[in-house]
């Protein structure tokens, strides 16, 4: 078999497979007929909560999502989600726990960013451990 036949039958085969790969378009629906998980929800976006160390890059960082359901990479996301709900996305208003820290000083800043339940959140504090932001935060930077 020669080249030039190889290529053509590359080619042709190429060609049948493009209406296969190409998206198919559906058709427009009604914005009011369609189902609620279709419509964007703007209280789903989630708050990526970061630590770091000393103003450096984040060491560490997941993504809390709670509507409809508490999911995410956060491994405490149900009682994360039961603290912002508790706050109504304020962190300044944590009630924190009870106990106590070493006065060892390794600074860590914590940061929360985005939308909890359609309110945006945008917070930013530094504590002077990583044991008085747990005791400040509770289970919300717990991962």
């Amino acid at each position: 078999m020669s080249t030039r036949h190889l290529v053509r039958t590359a080619l042709a085969a190429a060609a049948l497979t493009l209406p296969l790969l190409a998206p198919q378009s559906a058709p427009a629906a009604d914005a009011a007929s369609a189902p609620r998980s279709a419509k964007p929800d703007r209280g789903d976006q989630g708050v990526f909560l970061a630590v770091s160390r000393s103003g450096k890059s984040t060491i560490r960082g997941v993504l809390l999502q709670c509507e409809p359901t508490p999911r995410g990479k956060h491994p405490k996301a149900a009682q994360a989600c039961a603290a912002l709900d508790k706050t109504r996305g304020n962190l300044d208003a944590l009630p924190g726990k009870r106990g106590h820290c070493t006065m060892k000083h390794d600074p860590v800043t914590a940061e929360a960013r985005g939308s909890h339940r359609g309110k945006a959140v945008n917070w930013k504090k530094t504590f002077p451990n990583a044991c008085a932001l747990h005791r400040a935060t509770g289970p919300l930077f717990d991962f």
